[in-house]
C-alpha cells in the first residue's frame, strides 16, 4: 500500500489528508519561502511571520505568493514580548492553526527552498505537530548547500548577505520574511542553472 494512503487512514485533520494526497503527482513548481520566529529552539519557540512565493518555468511569481503573521498572543504575553509588530504589520493575521492549514493548502507537493531551510521546515514540523498533522512531505533545497555544492565548499556555510553580494544582488533592506523569500527565489534561479536543475 502506498505510504501516503496508509497516512490517509489515520485521523488527521481534512486539510492534512488533502496535502497527502496530492503526493501522488510529480511536483510542477517550487516554492521559496522563509520564516520569522521568536527564536531557534522549535519546541519552544514559535513562528512569528511566513512568506513565500511560487517558481514556475523559472519564472518567479509575484501573484503566486503566501505571506501572514501569526497571532502568537499566548506566546508573547507569557514571555514578555511586546506584540508592536503583529499590530503595526499589514500584512494578514491568522492564528496558528489557520495559518498552518493555509501554507499547507498553498505549498501543495511543491519542492521547497529556502536558506537554511531545515529550520524553517522544522519550525513548520512543531507547528503541524501541535494541530495533530505528520511532518511535511515535499522535498526542500537549500541555496546554501547549492551554492557550496557548486563551488566544492564543504567547511562554510553563507548568509544571505553574502550570497546576495556573490551574486550582485541589488542591496536592499530586508525587513519581512517575504522580502527574504524574493532574495532567496533570485538566488535559487541563478544556482538552479549553473547547477543545471529542472
Amino acid at each position: 500500500m502506498l505510504d501516503w494512503l496508509k497516512n490517509i487512514n489515520k485521523d488527521y485533520p481534512d486539510f492534512w489528508k488533502t496535502y497527502l494526497s496530492k503526493f501522488e503527482e510529480k511536483p510542477n513548481r517550487f516554492v521559496v519561502f522563509s520564516t520569522e520566529t521568536s527564536g531557534l529552539n522549535p519546541i519552544k519557540d514559535v513562528i512569528l511571520s511566513i512568506g513565500s512565493f511560487a517558481i514556475v518555468n523559472n519564472s518567479i511569481h509575484i501573484g503566486d505568493s503566501f505571506e501572514a503573521v501569526l497571532l502568537q498572543y499566548i506566546y508573547l504575553h507569557d514571555n514578555g514580548l511586546s506584540n508592536e509588530f503583529i499590530v503595526e504589520s499589514k500584512m494578514r493575521k491568522l492564528s496558528e492553526p489557520d495559518a498552518m492549514q493555509a501554507f499547507v493548502d498553498y505549498i501543495g507537493n511543491a519542492v521547497l527552498i529556502g536558506h537554511h531551510i531545515d529550520f524553517d521546515v522544522e519550525m513548520i514540523n512543531a507547528s503541524l505537530e501541535r494541530l495533530g498533522c505528520g511532518r511535511l512531505k515535499n522535498e526542500a533545497l537549500d541555496i546554501d548547500v547549492m551554492y557550496r555544492k557548486l563551488k566544492d565548499i564543504n567547511d562554510k556555510q553563507f548568509s544571505l548577505d553574502e550570497l546576495s553580494d556573490i551574486f550582485k544582488l541589488p542591496k536592499t533592506y530586508r525587513n519581512t520574511p517575504s522580502e527574504d523569500a524574493y532574495t532567496i527565489a533570485l538566488l535559487f534561479l541563478k544556482l538552479k542553472s549553473r547547477l543545471g536543475i529542472k
